[in-house]
């Protein structure tokens, strides 16, 4: 039998058997795909599906357009197959089943199916199934509502640009630059195979007196491989006759400007780890630190001995590593952060791939478009996150949660901005990415749903040319570096909310907002918080009455990014809707807030795109009850569509100066009233704090760190066994962290704030495991965890699996009834040698045309079990081996039953005919999902005349 066959087989054995089958699935690792490294799959990963394999025939229409499941046992996979090769990119493919996880697939090497192993979880009679990549929907077209383009197009429009800075950063300083590349002996990361490489490109300034400070850049994960006819794939090392991808060499421009201003600069390669990560839980981000460090700690000992260095580096001044700014490019900007995490506390040694003392010193990262999987910023490390407009890959622009959360976290000295770039793409940052620049294939990210978008299709007023956009990416982390590690507060004003613009970003339309630096927490809604006029709402809640925004919809917030769990405590918001001015909504927190000291209060309010003119007074209330109304602010839209995530907070200041005036106790202040100017509306509030301008002084404090292990265990045959899942906690200090368990038996996970030190056990999962010796799946049991308050986290998800280590049954199949009179039924029973713990879907029949005589049709046959079975009407007449291509007759045996029937109820149609046939061959799988051909049964139906 050959491969191929196997494949069209495969999809309709367990296709067909849905319709009995039960959902058991839906959290991160009950279902969690398990691939193995690239390198290691080219046998699967060849196989590229075509429209044979992906055949619905034999399928339950239940299952939709585009989904199969195939296998049996430990190697049941679901499959979603697109109609075109979805590009690579740094948001990972997800499936859901409605708001629940199902987990990660691993992608076909034609990147046109993504296969999910779902560890034996039974999956059927499942609706909303979905293929989600940075929230954007992958397997269906028109999921959100169509946009009001005449709105959107208007909102496109140029607006007034902000004032000047007065000082540019984007302005070349007066070194000229000097480029060049190393190449050093590739090194081994823990869980990875094969070895990654240590490649990077130099730029330099030449005559730069002294130590100079050092920017590396990272990029994120994008083919490793082309060939000379532009083919592009995923393979470490490259395959003979491909040459890498040179993804490194894409932030010239940027490295160049920093040259200028005295920065040494490095830009590494990481095709090693994006061949390879598709077999790390963390999608990579520890691997991508340890290379981070190894770099850094080669360039701290070029800095103490020059003799040994590369040439490009004997060409650059010495590197100052106590100033260290990070840049990474979405998975790019995940790895620099978990960088700077693993630089101030150390990762557990059997994780990471460098073990050296840390000889450096990270003053701030800039994540552009990145990834946060595990939703873990580092809280003492200054960041800027670039969140690009028109991102076609992290479309949900969840690196809004690097801002975000790191509130409360830490002393929150830490200024950290987001700067939302209007019409911007997520590829053309890196000019090895960007079509007409690149030396490998490129493209433009921005997805085409085959209707033009008002707002992100090139040509549209607002959406940047990758020239433009190359050049704000340039101005707007060199901002960075003049900020986080140069320390000149005059740029500031460009991060942090205070509506200034660069001049060298040119036309771009570039908003920013921050929290931290020198603001003071005021009002942060949660659940302690009264809201009357308005409701405290769920950031992350499938739960419509409960959520912020609809979960399907035009509606979609960075703010709001999903993690791994479809309802999250402790992220909310406060929703205000109104249909006339005038109506206040008051937001009274559970303790006066003290905002003394400050010079405004600074909310981040959100109003749906393509509006325009919202007027919100805003006034504070004291304990003793004085009032001052402190201005009214005006707050318009982001330019959007249904393709954008542009729900996005923008930061509104007002002087506290006519609280003062009117004697308010600013040290007890007892509400905030936003109350509506213009007419109706909505508008959700982030939060508000008291601002002042500056800069601290920022110093990381010292806490305990959070690292999640997988354990993996077997069944045993006999007994009660109790594992726990392993957790590590280091560091110093104590802080509190959520904790999520997911169990397989319950369709939520359970959640609770625990206080954890080093040492300590307080996150104890103890994982209860019955042996037996009857044949079940593997059973996953997940744990994630969020820092909350003075602690990080580093590996935030582990669990602990429970192999099934029990033969699977044999089957045998007697025919009951395979001579039959029309009306009656054909019918065969299937038996299994032992019981099974799980619904045994293991032998199906492969229905064959007869050797001679007549052949049993489609009329023949009841219309009903025809349409159930193969998703066919009877007319027209056609025999049955033919009613769709090769079909095949699925069975299933029920968890805890030794046998079931197969049966083919006839019908009878008062035609006097002759005797008919109905040929058939069993076909077996094993543990590994390939077929085996058993032997040949043939019923028999006579004419009832």
């Amino acid at each position: 039998m050959t491969r191929r066959t196997t494949l069209i087989r495969v999809s309709r054995t367990v296709t067909a058997a849905l319709a009995v089958l039960t959902l058991t699935v839906g959290w991160p690792e009950l279902a969690r795909a398990s691939p193995q490294p690239a390198h290691t799959q080219r046998s699967t990963d060849s196989i590229s599906p075509t429209s044979s394999s992906i055949s619905r025939g034999g399928s339950d229409d239940r299952l939709p357009a585009g989904w199969r499941v195939t296998g049996t046992g430990a190697g049941k996979q679901l499959v979603w197959t697109s109609p075109d090769p979805v590009p690579m990119g740094d948001a990972r493919v997800e499936f859901y089943a409605g708001d629940k996880l199902l987990g990660r697939p691993v992608a076909t090497r034609d990147r046109r199916a993504f296969r999910l192993r779902l560890d034996g979880a039974d999956i059927g009679r499942v609706t909303g199934l979905k293929a989600l990549a940075g929230g954007r929907r992958l397997d269906a077209s028109g999921a959100r509502r169509a946009p009001d383009a005449r709105r959107a197009a208007e909102a496109a429009q140029p607006t007034a640009p902000l004032p000047a800075n007065p000082v540019d950063p984007g302005v070349p300083g007066k070194y000229r630059a000097v480029s060049g590349e190393y190449a050093l002996k590739s090194v081994r990361l823990p869980g990875f195979t094969a070895p990654v490489e240590m490649r990077a490109a130099v730029v330099s300034p030449v005559g730069a007196p002294g130590r100079r400070p050092l920017a590396l850049f990272l990029h994120g994960r994008h083919y490793t491989c082309f060939n000379a006819k532009g083919d592009q794939g995923m393979s470490w090392p490259c395959e003979a006759g491909t040459r890498p991808v040179p993804s490194h060499r894409g932030y010239l421009r940027d490295q160049k400007l920093l040259a200028s201003q005295g920065y040494v600069t490095v830009s590494i390669s990481a095709n090693g780890i994006n061949g390879q990560d598709d077999s790390a839980d963390d999608g990579g981000a520890q691997a991508r630190s340890s290379l981070v460090r190894l770099h850094l700690a080669r360039w701290a000992g070029w800095a103490a001995d020059r003799a040994g260095a590369p040439a490009a580096v004997r060409a650059a001044p010495p590197a100052d590593m106590s100033k260290v700014l990070l840049v990474g490019h979405s998975r790019g900007g995940e790895g620099v952060n978990r960088a700077a995490l693993d630089s101030l506390y150390r990762p557990p040694a059997d994780q990471d791939g460098y073990r050296g003392p840390v000889r450096w010193r990270i003053r701030g990262t800039v994540l552009i478009g990145p990834t946060v999987f595990g939703q873990n910023p580092v809280p003492d490390v200054p960041s800027m996150t670039i969140l690009p407009g028109c991102d076609g890959d992290v479309s949900d622009l969840q690196g809004q949660i690097y801002v975000d959360g790191t509130r409360g976290v830490s002393s929150g000295a830490a200024l950290h901005s987001a700067v939302y770039m209007v019409g911007a793409n997520h590829n053309f940052f890196n000019s090895e990415w960007t079509p007409g620049q690149a030396e490998a294939p490129a493209e433009d990210d921005f997805w085409d749903d085959g209707t033009p978008d008002p707002v992100c299709t090139p040509g549209k007023k607002a959406r940047l040319g990758a020239t433009r956009q190359q050049a704000a990416g340039a101005t707007y982390i060199a901002a960075a570096a003049r900020l986080f590690v140069a320390g000149d507060d005059r740029v500031r004003p460009l991060l942090d909310g205070s509506d200034r613009r660069a001049s060298s970003a040119g036309p771009a339309r570039v908003l920013t907002h921050a929290v931290g630096g020198k603001r003071t927490p005021a009002f942060l809604p949660d659940t302690s918080v009264a809201v009357s006029g308005g409701r405290v709402c769920a950031q992350v809640d499938p739960d419509p009455g409960r959520a912020c925004l609809p979960p399907e919809g035009t509606a979609v917030s960075p703010h709001f990014a999903m993690w791994d769990t479809p309802r999250e405590p402790g992220r909310y918001a406060v929703a205000m809707r109104w249909s006339k001015p005038g109506s206040a909504v008051r937001i009274r927190p559970a303790r006066p807030v003290s905002v003394a000291g400050s010079e405004s209060l600074a909310l981040r309010l959100i109003v749906p795109p393509n509006t325009t003119g919202t007027r919100l007074d805003i006034a504070l209330t004291d304990t003793e009850g004085r009032r001052a109304t402190l201005g009214t602010a005006r707050i318009d839209g982001l330019p959007g569509s249904n393709r954008t995530a542009s729900y996005w907070g923008r930061e509104i200041r007002v002087p506290l100066s006519a609280a003062v005036r009117s004697k308010v106790d600013l040290k007890r202040v007892k509400s905030l009233e936003l109350t509506p100017r213009s007419g109706s509306g909505q508008a959700w509030l982030v939060d508000a704090w008291g601002w002042r301008p500056g800069t601290p002084p920022v110093r990381a404090a010292s806490l305990p760190r959070v690292d999640i292990g997988h354990l993996t265990v077997e069944e045993g045959d006999s007994g009660v066994r109790t594992y726990r899942i392993p957790v590590r906690v280091s560091g110093h200090g104590s802080g509190r962290v959520r904790l999520f368990v997911a169990e397989p038996d319950k369709d939520e996970a359970d959640y609770r704030t625990v206080t954890v030190r080093p040492g300590s056990h307080a996150i104890d999962v103890p994982v209860e495991v019955r042996g037996n010796t009857r044949f079940g799946y593997d059973v996953t049991h997940s744990v994630f965890v969020k820092a909350v308050r003075g602690a990080v986290v580093g590996s935030h998800l582990g669990g602990l699996t429970v192999r099934n280590d029990d033969p699977m049954p044999t089957v045998e199949v007697k025919p009951v009834a395979d001579h039959v009179t029309e009306g009656q039924s054909l019918r065969w029973r299937v038996s299994l040698s032992a019981v099974a713990d799980v619904d045994m879907d293991s032998v199906g029949f492969d229905i064959l045309p007869v050797d001679h005589g007549a052949e049993l049709s489609t009329l023949d046959v009841d219309g009903q079990w025809l349409q159930d079975t193969f998703g066919e009407s009877p007319r027209p007449a056609r025999p049955l081996s033919k009613v769709v291509e090769t079909p095949y007759l699925p069975t299933t045996v029920p968890a805890g039953k030794l046998s079931a029937e197969v049966t083919v109820p006839t019908v009878g149609d008062g035609i006097e005919e002759p005797e008919e046939s109905l040929r058939m061959r069993m076909i077996t799988y094993d543990e590994s999902w390939e077929p085996h051909e058993g032997p040949v049964f043939t019923g028999t139906v006579r004419d009832a005349s």
